[in-house]
């Protein structure tokens, strides 16, 4: 009889241990019995007969997890604070039967531009780097380019996109040249889907691996070649444990792989700016004219644009209308001069408490009364907002005539719906989409001659330090989406033109003058890590709070930036509280927190959403 030290895949759970009668080699995955129901499992070693009783072991699959797997899985644990389990659990093992990997017949060939050949040379000299490139300047091509450099030598690639609204278009265009090489991957695949993907994976049919963020997990031989698209992408940070960032365990895992990763942006963030090499395009492809339009306001149609928006149907012109998406609290800003009302201590904006008559800071907990008037010029404040369903709704009454499609994650519920949507888009018979940040994910259409851009000066007020990258950001991503072959027109309802307007065809002067206004503060020179409790006891809650505040204040290495409530105070009966710490050194981070987790609390590394 054998005896194993065995750890449930994806559970918050300490590791059991079992027996079988047959000899399992480490990290062969299997299912074991757990209360009467079978789960998930992986074998870590053999073991001592213990003294307690034990279940025997259940199925035994011949599937392994790889060395690689295992080591990124501990770091996981170590860095973003959960179990061995819930690390190891994202990924997909692989065949314990060494697959035979056919010899790769080149497709159709790809044909790059000057600068994309250029670029394409450089970005092969480095370990890992950032392509920093406009919309519209064929970063796809140099990245076919680079999957197919690395089927001719033998390995393989992993494509990271934001999310599944990309994987349509992206499709049809890796097929044409990689053919039955490449798969697609997210999780809205039917479960036979996902079981024959993985098979050709495992067997090694497929050599390129396409998708959003849990692609980077699955079962792929001999990585050459990590991408990551849109690397500025929220959605490449999980909210749920383990809170990792996809982005950053790719470079991790290039490191341990010896596997080179591309960062690809028109908008990149500024922390990735700021630590890998660049490797820029200036220019896009096809150069178009752009005509952009500034308008007061805050987020509502106004007769410019529905001028607009007639003139640019009639000429057989399609239109985006983008909204920003909703956030939980509503943020005070000044429709006369753009103001919004910011905490004195951290920069960033406040958000409306009205049911509690006070704004309050998200960082530190600062609060004051809601303001009766702007400070700045007296006029009155305002808070309100207005959805995409909203907009779709005016547009149709005053354009019967038109098709509109709500575009965000309320009506673009399943894989079917998204690509239906797309493809009436593509063929003409939509004439305009109005949706939320979805809409700057990297479509490219050539009708697009009219895009309207509504809402950022609520990205602006948000109470978060990334505030103005992200407002910029989906500027310049939402824009990018019109004028890819014909002329465009852009316009932007803000009371603030003038942070808009500086920057046109300069994102990285933005970002070097975002860096300065960091510095000291917020990454890429400090890190933050955010500490998350939730009780059904208010007062248990913030007793708790305070013990591990004062845990955290006797080891002085690390700065409490803020401690108190959360900013959604309550959520399925718990009450929320947050603290958020601050250091330059990312190891004191790490050990303080480590060393008062008592499993009580979330940790949440290098947090991207403070609400």
């Amino acid at each position: 009889m054998h005896f194993y030290e065995v750890c449930l895949l994806g559970k918050r759970a300490p590791f059991f241990t079992f027996h079988s009668e047959k000899k399992i080699e480490p990290f062969t995955y299997v299912t074991v019995s757990i209360r009467g129901r079978m789960t998930n499992a992986v074998v870590v070693a053999e073991v001592e007969k213990p003294a307690f009783q034990t279940h025997p072991i259940g199925e035994i699959h011949p599937l392994v997890y790889l060395p690689y797997q295992i080591e990124t899985a501990r770091f996981i644990k170590e860095y973003y604070a959960c179990t061995f389990g819930e690390a190891l659990g994202l990924f997909d093992p692989f065949s314990s039967v060494k697959p035979a990997i056919e010899t790769y017949i080149g497709g159709s060939k790809i044909t790059l531009s000057d600068p994309q050949a250029k670029a394409f040379e450089q970005l092969i000299q480095h370990d890992s780097a950032l392509l920093f490139a406009p919309t519209g300047s064929g970063k796809t091509e140099i990245y076919m380019q680079l999957f197919d450099a690395m089927l001719q030598n033998g390995k393989s690639s992993v494509f990271l996109m934001p999310e599944i609204s990309l994987t349509p278009q992206m499709e049809k265009r890796l097929k044409i040249h990689f053919g039955d090489s490449v798969a697609i991957w997210h999780s809205k695949l039917t479960k036979k889907r996902r079981t024959e993907t993985l098979e050709a994976i495992r067997s090694g049919k497929v050599r390129i691996v396409a998708g959003p963020r849990s692609a980077l997990f699955l079962p792929l031989h001999a990585i050459g070649l990590i991408v990551v698209d849109e690397e500025h992408d929220d959605s490449y940070k999980a909210h749920n444990r383990p809170r990792y960032h996809a982005r950053d365990l790719a470079l991790y895992m290039g490191k341990r792989l010896g596997a080179k990763v591309v960062l690809g942006s028109a908008t990149p963030s500024v922390v990735t700016y700021a630590r890998q090499p660049v490797v820029r395009i200036e220019k896009p492809f096809v150069e178009t004219k752009k005509r952009f339009l500034f308008e007061q306001g805050g987020c509502r149609l106004t007769p410019t644009m529905i001028d607009a928006i007639e003139r640019h149907t009639k000429d057989g012109g399609q239109a985006l209308v983008f909204l920003p998406t909703r956030a939980n609290f509503k943020y005070l800003y000044c429709e006369n001069c753009g103001y919004t009302v910011e905490c004195p201590f951290c920069s960033v904006g406040m958000s409306l408490h009205r049911h509690r008559k006070v704004v309050q800071c998200h960082y530190c907990g600062y609060a004051e009364k809601i303001p009766s008037s702007c400070p700045k010029c007296g006029s009155v404040i305002q808070s309100d907002r207005i959805g995409t369903a909203e907009v779709a709704e005016q547009l149709s009454e005053r354009f019967p005539n038109l098709v509109i499609q709500q575009f965000d994650k309320d009506t673009i519920t399943t894989a079917n719906r998204l690509q239906k949507a797309l493809d009436r888009f593509a063929k003409g018979e939509t004439d305009i989409l109005v949706g939320t940040q979805m809409l700057a994910k990297g479509h490219d259409y050539a009708d697009i001659t009219l895009a309207i851009v509504l809402g950022l000066d609520y990205i602006l007020a948000l109470p978060d330090y990334r505030a103005r990258e992200r407002a910029q950001s989906l500027f310049v991503q939402i824009s990018g989406r019109a004028g890819r072959a014909r002329e465009a027109t852009v316009i932007v309802q803000t009371n603030q033109p003038e942070f808009f307007s500086e920057y046109i065809g300069k994102y990285d002067k933005f970002l070097k003058e975002e860096l300065a206004f960091r510095e000291g503060l917020y990454p890429p020179t400090m890190h933050l890590c955010r500490l998350l409790f939730a009780d059904k006891n208010e007062t248990r809650g913030r007793e708790e709070v305070e013990r591990v505040k004062r845990e955290i204040e006797r080891f002085g290495k690390i700065e409490i930036v803020g401690a108190g409530k959360a900013p959604i105070e309550k959520i399925a009966g718990k009450f929320r509280f947050s603290i958020l710490l601050r250091s330059a050194n990312r190891r004191d981070l790490m050990r303080v927190v480590k060393a008062v987790d008592d499993g009580r609390f979330e940790v949440d590394m290098d947090p991207v959403d403070f609400a």
